[in-house]
């Protein structure tokens, strides 16, 4: 076994493996690194496909779709590599992406995961929507990046070259120790998809491990690929695993007060989704919270153990105010002016 496994698991996703898996191997193998393809149950010719065109690339089989999380569990399960990245099968590489990304966690032992900057594959000068370079949340716990503030994603003129610590780190390009992967639980298998590297690396920056964003690696993600942005599953999927996520993560003292400004939050979405005509997505967030409330405690002891193994309970890299007052009624729309007058 390699040093550095490269895993990118693939479902139905033949035609995204032809384009980008030519460049990930031009990009990502040498003496300590492999790519492996994880397949979750797919019900195309991907595995011939990768049989007949990539004989010699190691894969894993699954007798089912087990999902984003749960597909990366098993696969990391039956990887025994000191680095393991998750890599999406719609991500362009760069040279040297991986490299330098190893070359971060080697000199700082404190880290325990790393993402590149991410760009748009389809419009190459600006970030991508779900990872651009580094990702961040809010007191209420909604995400946003740096490069990217809800719909708003700027072109990346280098103003965030710097490598800085990071809330959490985009699943679409994870490079992440497997010792700290294992440790910490993974992937939450419930989620399916969506949320759940964020709800990882939350727990890794509570138990005092380091998450980064090292800009001078650059990959390129479609994004997308699986579901659309205005998919209702998608939409179902982002609402119900944010809220387990702050359940199992949120320290007591914000507990109530979070929980009560999300329930406002969340009925002002589903009015807006409502007066746009958007029912599909309406009632996705209405499903979202009944099953919430449905799955709630069964994670009530994944909730007690996350807070008796936390020991950073204020981490610096969660945004202290509300990122909707600050879009909204503030007119803050990128990441550098949230942070001109403010550091918190």
């Amino acid at each position: 076994m390699k040093r550095i496994a490269v895993i990118i698991l693939n479902w139905n996703g033949k035609r995204l493996l032809e384009q980008f898996l030519p460049t990930v191997f031009a990009h990502s193998l040498g003496d300590n690194s492999e790519v492996i393809v994880a397949d979750n149950g797919s019900t195309d010719d991907s595995v011939d496909f990768l049989k007949t065109q990539f004989p010699d690339v190691p894969f894993i089989l699954f007798d089912k779709n087990y999902g984003f999380a749960e597909g990366y569990n098993r696969a990391i399960q039956q990887i025994n590599s000191e680095y393991v990245v998750l890599l999406n099968s719609d991500v362009e590489t760069t040279e040297n992406w991986l490299q330098t990304l190893v070359d971060f966690m080697d000199a700082h032992p404190e880290v325990a995961a790393v993402q590149p900057k991410v760009r748009a594959y389809n419009d190459k000068e600006k970030f991508e929507y779900a990872g651009a370079a580094g990702g961040f949340i809010d007191r209420y716990g909604y995400p946003f990046c740096r490069g990217r503030i809800l719909d708003v994603v700027e072109t990346d003129t280098g103003q965030y070259d710097e490598t800085i610590p990071v809330f959490w780190a985009t699943g679409a390009c994870l490079c992440i120790r497997r010792k700290d992967y294992i440790e910490s639980g993974g992937l939450d298998a419930r989620f399916f998809a969506h949320m759940e590297e964020i709800d990882l690396c939350w727990r890794l920056n509570a138990r005092g491990r380091g998450v980064m964003c090292v800009s001078s690696s650059v990959v390129y993600h479609v994004g997308g690929a699986s579901l659309g942005k205005e998919n209702p599953r998608k939409m179902y999927l982002n609402f119900r695993n944010n809220l387990l996520m702050i359940y199992k993560n949120v320290p007591s003292a914000d507990f109530f007060s979070t929980f009560a400004m999300r329930y406002v939050l969340d009925f002002l979405a589903f009015v807006h989704l409502l007066l746009r005509g958007n029912f599909k997505n309406a009632q996705a967030v209405i499903k979202a919270h009944r099953d919430f409330l449905k799955m709630r405690s069964s994670y009530q002891s994944i909730r007690c153990e996350n807070l008796s193994k936390t020991i950073v309970t204020d981490i610096s890299t969660q945004y202290k105010k509300s990122i909707l007052w600050k879009f909204y009624f503030e007119g803050k729309k990128t990441y550098s002016s949230l942070f001109r007058q403010s550091k918190n």
